[in-house]
């Protein structure tokens, strides 16, 4: 189980004065050793980006061939202080983020490492600033995105799980977790089978998808709105993106405190972990890549959706 793991994570990260380093040091008390940090400052403040890999037994820091999966905790920032005291709702992609590299951590401890290579991914801000945004508020960011993604998506993620706070919105409303449509260089593709039975078993009900529309997969900056920044790592990379998305059956600003439901967020890390596990031993493919290279074929490159557009103008 997670629920030790989700709960430690939320409490480490439920402060005004955490740190990535804080963050990082637990992380490395439980045998993890490839575990960064770093400060960034941005237009509106600092925040500490954190990542962490926990080495699989056949994975590609060995020398090995099984795949590397990224699990990115996407999130403007943890708190809103000085508007609001305590963790916010935005925190959950960072909450299931760390919880999933502790108990990979302890699964490794365990002597169950996984056959892949995991890189977990997030950032650690108590002091990030609230931007207007319809139908409820939601929380910026110090860096821009483009910072954000230089920071969290690596090259050698092979497949990303992206996990963000999705509550602000008029278009999925049901408490728990849902996953998106992969996307992959531009192009929306069917949705994973291997994930929606993966998601089925974890939930015990029927799998939710969260529908996902061309322009929420466009890079920030463009001027056009976006569900939240839920898919801006595929923007980045050409390796297939799923969000994971923390959803609520009414609007709830990113900003909001006491928000988070904890039972949701240890859902989604028992997904994250067991889309881990599978995707390692090769049976969970984000994506078919028959199709795809068919789809290509037929209707040329989609990348250009991974750029800011005719206009050029840079990210915001």
């Amino acid at each position: 189980m997670t629920w030790k793991r989700t709960i430690e994570a939320y409490e480490l990260l439920d402060s005004a004065t955490v740190t990535g380093e804080d963050v990082a040091q637990v992380l490395r008390d439980r045998g993890l050793a490839s575990v960064e940090t770093i400060e960034v400052e941005g237009e509106k403040g600092s925040t500490d980006f954190i990542r962490v890999t926990v080495p699989g037994t056949d994975g590609k820091r060995g020398n090995g061939s099984a795949p590397t999966l990224g699990i990115i905790g996407r999130l403007g920032g943890i708190g809103a202080r000085p508007a609001a005291i305590g963790l916010v709702s935005d925190a959950d992609g960072a909450i299931t983020a760390l919880a999933c590299g502790l108990k990979l951590a302890d699964m490794a401890q365990a002597e169950d490492r996984l056959p892949g290579d995991v890189i977990v991914a997030t950032h650690v801000c108590p002091t990030a600033p609230v931007i207007p945004h319809q139908p409820v508020p939601f929380m910026g960011s110090p860096v821009d995105m483009a910072t954000m993604n230089r920071h969290e998506v690596r090259p050698e993620m092979d497949a990303i799980l992206s996990v963000d706070t999705t509550r602000g919105n008029w278009v999925l409303n049901q408490r728990g977790f849902a996953f998106t449509p992969t996307v992959k260089e531009g192009y929306i593709l069917k949705i994973s089978p291997d994930l929606l039975t993966i998601m089925s078993t974890v939930t015990g009900k029927a799998p939710v998808v969260l529908p996902i529309t061309t322009q929420d997969i466009t890079p920030y900056g463009n001027t056009i709105d976006h569900i939240n920044s839920i898919m801006q790592p595929a923007t980045v990379t050409a390796a297939p993106v799923v969000g994971v998305a923390l959803t609520a059956a009414a609007a709830v600003p990113g900003c909001a405190t006491g928000a988070s439901q904890v039972v949701d967020i240890e859902m989604a890390v028992r997904f994250c972990i067991e889309v881990a596990k599978a995707f390692g031993r090769g049976q969970c493919a984000f994506y078919d890549a028959e199709e795809f290279e068919r789809l290509v074929a037929l209707y040329g490159p989609m990348k250009h959706l991974q750029t800011l557009g005719k206009e050029g103008e840079k990210p915001k």
